[in-house]
C-alpha cells in the first residue's frame, strides 16, 4: 500500500538560506490609485485586509499545518524563508525541504490524513470526497470521512463573514454589494456558483476583492482541493478601457486556432471582461513562493458557459517582475542584436492573452470521454497551462497581424516570451505551471525556434518560432480534445524536465545574481 510519509532532512546552512531569501527581490507595493480612493473606500479596503489575513491563516492550515511551529523558530534566514514559502518546503526548488525534520512535502498537504493510503481513498464511497471544498479526515473509528470547509474552518469562516457584512453596509456600489452578499452565503454553504456569477456581473467597481478557496494547485495528490487566498485590487480605468475591445474578438480568435475544425466548436462567452488592476495586497495561496501577475477566474465551467470569465492583469506586479527579473535575464542570455526585442509592453500583452487563452480551445472531448478536465485527470492543469501559454502567444501574433495590437512587433512578442519561459522554469517543475513551461521550452528548442551561438547566447529564428507556435498549439488542442490522458502522461514525463543546456543557462542567470521572483512590502 502507498502511504504519505515524512522523512528527516538536514537544515540548509544559514548562508545558503540567506541567498535563497535574497533570491526574492523586495518590491515596495504602492499605487497612485489608492490615493484617489474616497475615505469610505479606504475603510472597505481596511476590512478586506482583515479578511485577507484570515484567508492567509487558513492557507497556512491547509498547506503546512500549525504556523506557530514556524513563528517559534529563531529569527534568521530559515524563518524568513519559511514565511515566504508558507512552510518548510522551497516553492522554487520543486518543494525541496530546507528545515530539519520535515522531509518531503506531503502531496496532499493537510487536505488528507498523512497516513492515508491510495487504496483507502479509492474505497471511500462518498460523492463529495473529490469536492473542491471538503477535507478528508478520520472518524472516531479511524475510517475516512469527508468534512466540508464550512465545518472544518468554522471559526475563521464566521469571522470573515462578519467582516464582509460590515463591508456590505459600507459599499455604495451595487455590483460589489451583491457579490459580497453572495460570497458570504458561499462561505457558509460551500456553494460558490451564485457568488461567482455575481462577481462576473461586477463590471463598474473601482476595486476588487478576489477571496475564498479558489485554485487547486496546492493539492498534488488528487488536484481536488481548493486553497484559500485573497487579492485586494484597484482598477486602472484607463488601461482597462484600452483592453475592452478584445473581448468581442474572442469568437473570431477561436475560429482561427491552429487545429482541426472539430476541436474548436466551443463558442467562448463575450460577456467576459478584460481589465487592468494594481494589486495592493496578496494573502494565502497566491502569496506563497512565486507571485501571480494575472488572474483568470472563475474556474467553474458552468460560469464559463453562461458568462465567460474575467481576466485581471496585475500591472504593478507585472512591471516589477519585468524590471527586476525579465530584462536582466535577457541581457545575460541573448545576443546584443536580440536584446532589443525585449519589451515590457510585450510582456504585458503575452501575460494578458495567456489568461484570455484559458477561455478558448476545447471544453468537451470529441469522442465521448466527457469534459476535458475529467478525461485528462491528473494531467489536466499541466496541459491547460501549456495551452494558455502557447495560445496566448498565438493570439498576440494574430492580433498584431490584424492591426489590433500596434505598440509591439511579433519579434518583440516572441523574444519576450522565450525570455519569460526561462524566467518561469527557474521555479522548477513542482507545479503544473512549471511542467507546462518546460514542455513548451523543449518543444520550441527541438523545433529550431532558437539556437545558441558560439558564446552560448540565444539566437531566435522567428520563422521557425512561428511554425513552432502553431505546431505546439495543435498538439495540445488535439490531446485535450481527444482526452488522451495516456499520451499526455507519457509526454509530460519525458519532456517536462530541465535539460543540461538549459540547466547551464540557469546557472549563468543565477551566477549573475538575478532574483528568481519578488516578495512584497505592503504600504498599507
Amino acid at each position: 500500500m502507498t502511504a504519505i510519509g515524512i522523512t528527516a532532512c538536514a537544515t540548509k546552512s544559514d548562508e545558503s538560506l540567506k541567498e535563497k531569501v535574497e533570491s526574492y527581490a523586495v518590491v515596495e507595493v504602492t499605487s497612485p490609485l489608492y490615493d484617489a480612493l474616497s475615505d469610505n473606500d479606504k475603510k472597505i479596503v481596511a476590512i478586506f485586509r482583515e479578511v485577507a489575513d484570515i484567508m492567509d491563516g487558513l492557507f497556512w492550515k491547509q498547506t503546512f499545518g500549525d504556523k506557530s511551529r514556524i513563528e517559534d523558530l529563531p529569527d534568521g534566514p530559515a524563518k524568513q524563508y519559511a514565511l515566504i514559502n508558507y512552510g518548510a518546503w522551497d516553492h522554487l526548488d520543486n518543494n525541496a525541504p530546507f528545515i530539519e525534520g520535515y522531509g518531503e512535502k506531503p502531496l496532499g498537504c493537510q487536505y488528507y490524513p498523512q497516513d492515508m493510503t491510495a487504496e483507502e481513498f479509492e474505497a471511500l464511497e462518498d460523492p463529495d470526497k473529490l469536492s473542491l471544498y471538503t477535507v478528508i479526515r478520520r472518524d472516531e473509528n479511524g475510517a475516512l470521512k469527508t468534512v466540508w470547509y464550512r465545518d472544518e474552518y468554522k471559526e475563521e469562516i464566521e469571522k470573515a463573514c462578519t467582516l464582509l457584512e460590515q463591508a456590505i453596509e459600507l459599499t455604495d456600489n451595487e455590483g460589489m454589494r451583491n457579490y459580497l452578499v453572495e460570497r458570504v452565503k458561499a462561505f457558509r454553504t460551500d456553494d460558490y456558483l451564485a457568488s461567482d456569477l455575481a462577481w462576473m456581473d461586477m463590471k463598474d467597481c473601482n476595486m476588487d476583492f478576489v477571496v475564498g478557496p479558489i485554485e487547486n494547485y496546492d493539492d498534488h495528490l488528487y488536484e481536488a482541493k481548493a486553497a484559500y487566498e485573497a487579492f485586494i485590487l484597484l482598477k486602472d480605468e484607463k488601461r482597462s478601457a484600452n483592453l475592452a475591445k478584445y473581448v468581442g474578438l474572442l469568437p473570431e480568435l477561436q475560429k482561427v486556432l491552429p487545429c482541426a475544425p472539430e476541436y474548436k466548436t466551443f463558442v467562448p462567452g463575450t460577456s467576459s471582461d478584460l481589465n487592468v488592476y494594481d494589486a495592493i495586497y496578496y494573502a494565502g495561496d497566491c502569496n506563497a513562493g512565486s507571485k501571480t501577475i494575472a488572474i483568470n477566474l472563475p474556474n467553474d465551467e458552468r460560469v464559463h458557459a453562461l458568462k465567460g470569465t474575467r481576466r485581471l492583469q496585475l500591472y504593478n506586479s507585472m512591471m516589477a517582475k519585468f524590471d527586476k527579473i525579465m530584462m536582466p535575464i535577457g541581457e545575460v542570455l541573448m545576443t546584443p542584436e536580440q536584446i532589443q526585442y525585449l519589451s515590457a509592453d510585450a510582456f504585458f500583452w503575452n501575460v494578458t492573452f495567456h489568461e484570455v487563452a484559458h477561455g478558448l480551445g476545447v471544453k468537451q472531448t470529441v469522442n465521448g470521454k466527457g469534459s476535458v478536465d475529467a478525461a485528462m485527470g491528473s494531467e489536466k492543469t499541466t496541459w491547460e497551462e501549456a495551452k494558455a501559454d502557447i495560445l496566448g502567444l498565438f493570439m498576440v501574433s494574430r492580433l498584431i497581424d490584424m492591426g489590433e495590437i500596434t505598440d509591439i512587433t511579433k519579434e518583440q512578442s516572441v523574444a519576450t516570451f522565450i525570455a519569460g519561459i526561462v524566467r518561469s522554469v527557474r521555479f522548477g517543475f513542482a507545479s503544473s505551471h512549471g511542467k507546462a513551461n518546460m514542455m513548451c521550452y523543449n518543444f520550441m528548442e527541438d523545433y529550431g525556434a532558437f539556437t545558441r551561438n558560439a558564446e552560448g547566447k540565444y539566437v531566435i529564428d522567428f520563422e521557425k518560432a512561428a511554425a513552432a507556435i502553431d505546431a505546439w498549439a495543435a498538439l495540445i488542442l488535439e490531446t485535450q480534445a481527444t482526452g488522451n490522458f495516456e499520451f499526455a502522461q507519457k509526454y509530460s514525463a519525458k519532456n517536462a524536465s530541465i535539460r543540461e543546456s538549459l540547466a547551464a543557462d540557469i546557472e549563468k542567470v543565477n551566477g549573475a545574481g538575478i532574483p528568481r521572483d519578488i516578495r512584497f512590502e505592503w504600504a498599507w
